[in-house]
C-alpha cells in the first residue's frame, strides 16, 4: 500500500504499488517521503467520495508499540514502533555529574521550590512514549482518511502479582484486579522455558523452590518451564537442578506493568484528541482473535486483532512491515563531559551545514576512492563539509557534501523496512534493532 495525497497535501485513499509506479513514471506524482512511503499527485482533481472505511489499530507496549491499518478485513499497512528506553539513565548521570561538580565547587544552598510540576505532570521516559504514540497518529491522519481507532486498554494488577493470597481491605486498598498470572509469566519470559530455552511447546507454570518445601505462589516464585523439565526438577531447588543463576531471571521488578498503567489513560486521552471513534479492547480479547485468525505473535498482528472490530477472516494484502526506532531531535546539552561530570569539549550551536542537517536520510552517490558507489543511510554533519553516512549496519566515513542527495528530512526517527513471507512468520532481527519485549 501507498499512501497518496492530493496537490494541497490533503489526504486520498491508498493505492497499490504498482499504480503508483505508473503515476511516478508519467509524471503524474512525485515522492512526498520515504517513510512511510507516500505520493503526491501534481493535478489537483476532485476525488470520488470514497464508501471505504479506515481503522488505526494501536497494542500499546512498555517498549515496544504494534501499529496497524484494517479496511474492511484488509490488512493494508503494519509497523513496529520502538521506544526509547534510555531517558531515565541519561537523567540520572546528568543528575549524578552535577552533584558531584557542587561538592567540588562552591557550596550552593538547595532549592527545592522553584521547580513545580503542572498538574498531569508524568516523568520524561513516559510522556516519550505518549509524544511518540501522539506524533505517530498524526501522521498516519496526514496521510490517510482514518475513520476509526481501536486501542488495547490493558490493566496490569501488579499487587496480585506479587502476592496472589491477598485479600479483603489490604487489596481493596491496592490496584484493581483483572491480570492472569499465567499470561503474565508467558510474556515475562518471552514464552520460552526457563531452564533449557525451549520454544513452541506446551509450557508449566513452576515453583521455584516447591510447595512440598515451604515455596509460596508470589509471583517472584514462579517461572515457566516445558513438561520435560518441570518432571525432571521435581521437588529440587533451581541450585539442586543445576541452574543456580535463574534467579536473576526470575527477580525481575514490574517495572513494564507499572510504566502501562501509569501511561495507559494519556494514551488513551491522546488518541480521543483526534476527534476519531476510540474502541478499546482487551488483552485476552487480543490473544483469542489472533489464535483463532492463526497469525504469528509480534507486536503488529497483535495490533491488527485488537478489540470486537476484528473480523472473523483476515488478508495481509502487504509482504512489508515498517520497524520505527524512536531517536529523538538531538541534544539540547551541547558540553560533552569526562567522566567526573566536568566540561572537556563543546558542540556548535548551529545545526544546519551545506543544507543537510543530523538525522537527515540521504542518498550519498561516490564516483571514485575507498567508498566509491551508492550508500543510502542517515547523515552525521561536520562543519567542514565532510560527512558520515550510518547504516544499518557500520558508517560510511569523509563523504564529501557534494556527492549527497536528501531523500528525507529528520523527523526524530530511523525507519527499517522489513520484507516479511506470506506464511506470517515473524520477522527477522532487524540490525540496530533489539526485537524483545
Amino acid at each position: 500500500m501507498v499512501f497518496v495525497l492530493n496537490k494541497n497535501k490533503k489526504p486520498l485513499s491508498p493505492c497499490h504499488m504498482a499504480r503508483a509506479r505508473k503515476l511516478l513514471s508519467r509524471g503524474k506524482a512525485v515522492v512526498h517521503k520515504k517513510y512511510p512511503f507516500t505520493i503526491r499527485l501534481k493535478e489537483l482533481k476532485e476525488a470520488p467520495l470514497s464508501k471505504a472505511t479506515y481503522r488505526l489499530k494501536v497494542d500499546y507496549g512498555s517498549r515496544y508499540t504494534g501499529l496497524s491499518i484494517l479496511s474492511g478485513n484488509k490488512v493494508l499497512w503494519l509497523a513496529e514502533l520502538h521506544h526509547k528506553t534510555d531517558i531515565k539513565n541519561k537523567l540520572d548521570r546528568r543528575r549524578g555529574h552535577r552533584r558531584f561538580r557542587r561538592n567540588k565547587l562552591r557550596y550552593r544552598q538547595p532549592r527545592f521550590l522553584n521547580r513545580k510540576k503542572n498538574k498531569g505532570w508524568i516523568p520524561p521516559s513516559l510522556q516519550s512514549r505518549v509524544d511518540n504514540i501522539a506524533s505517530w497518529t498524526k501522521k498516519l491522519q496526514k496521510s490517510l482518511p482514518l475513520t476509526d481507532i481501536s486501542y488495547e486498554n490493558c490493566k496490569f494488577d501488579t499487587q496480585l502479582m506479587a502476592n496472589p493470597e491477598i485479600s479483603g481491605v489490604e487489596y481493596q486498598q491496592g490496584t484493581l484486579t483483572g491480570y492472569n498470572v499465567r499470561e503474565y509469566l508467558l510474556e515475562k519470559f518471552n514464552r520460552t522455558c526457563i531452564y533449557c530455552g525451549a520454544k513452541n511447546l506446551p509450557l508449566e507454570v513452576e515453583h521455584l523452590i516447591p510447595r512440598s518445601r515451604g515455596g509460596s505462589n508470589r509471583i517472584n516464585n514462579l517461572g515457566i518451564a516445558c513438561h520435560d523439565c518441570n518432571q525432571k526438577k521435581g521437588n529440587q531447588t533451581p541450585e539442586e537442578f543445576g541452574y543456580p543463576k535463574i534467579y536473576s531471571k526470575i527477580n525481575q521488578s514490574l517495572r513494564d506493568s507499572a510504566l502501562i498503567n501509569a501511561t495507559r489513560w494519556k494514551v488513551f486521552d491522546v488518541l480521543k484528541n483526534t476527534g476519531l471513534p476510540v474502541e478499546c479492547g482487551s488483552g485476552a480479547r487480543t490473544k483469542m482473535n489472533r489464535i483463532r485468525l492463526g497469525l504469528a505473535k509480534t507486536h503488529y498482528y497483535d495490533a491488527a486483532c485488537i478489540g470486537k472490530s476484528t473480523p472473523d477472516h483476515l488478508h495481509v494484502t502487504t509482504n512489508e512491515v515498517l520497524l520505527i526506532k524512536a531517536l529523538g531531535r538531538g541534544s539540547y546539552q551541547r558540553t560533552r563531559s569526562d567522566k567526573y561530570g566536568f566540561p572537556k569539549a563543546y558542540l556548535p550551536r548551529q545545526k544546519q551545514f551545506f543544507g543537510f542537517q543530523s538525522g537527515d536520510m540521504i542518498k550519498a552517490t561516490v564516483p571514485k576512492g575507498k567508498y566509491k558507489g551508492v550508500w543510502h543511510g542517515s547523515v552525521a554533519c561536520r562543519s567542514t563539509g565532510s560527512f558520515n553516512i550510518n547504516l544499518l549496519k557500520g558508517r560510511v566515513q569523509g563523504i564529501d557534501h557534494k556527492y549527497c542527495q536528501r531523500t528525507q528530512r529528520a523527523d526524530g526517527y530511523k525507519y527499517v523496512a522489513e520484507k516479511k513471507n506470506r506464511e506470517f512468520l515473524p520477522i527477522a532481527k532487524a540490525r540496530g534493532f533489539l526485537l524483545v519485549r
